[in-house]
């Protein structure tokens, strides 16, 4: 399977309005509940003023279109990279998922999906 190493820097936040965001930011994940509004975007993009925000993040996604029969890709992943203590934040759009870990950790994660088997897309 390939893996899909992103080159930006993301940033993790909850903010208090969706008015903040910048929607032409190329990687935008929006999460809201009734508890709170969060996103994820490119540092470069991450609204001025939030309510919460941890920077430092870098990722990576499964190549591909993954059919939604598919089990077990996501847990995998992150079965290895935590027996390896690397925590990761994961998001998951209708086409694939993607998966961040904390820049400290990036090139540690690579290389435990790399020698597990998995192709680096660079």
């Amino acid at each position: 399977m390939d893996i899909k190493v992103l080159s930006h820097k993301f940033t993790v936040c909850k903010v208090s309005d969706i008015s903040m965001i910048h929607f032409t930011d190329e990687f935008l994940f929006i999460g809201k509940t009734d508890e709170e509004l969060s996103l994820v975007c490119t540092t470069e993009h991450a609204p001025e003023s939030t309510m919460e925000r941890e920077d430092g993040w870098k990722g990576f996604r499964i190549e591909g279109v993954l059919d939604f029969s598919l089990v077990g890709i996501l847990s995998q992943i992150s079965g290895l990279l935590a027996g390896n203590d690397i925590g990761i934040f994961a998001v998951s759009t209708y086409n694939t998922d993607y998966i961040l870990t904390k820049e400290e950790n990036f090139d540690s994660a690579l290389k435990v999906l790399k020698d597990a088997g998995y192709h680096m897309v660079f």
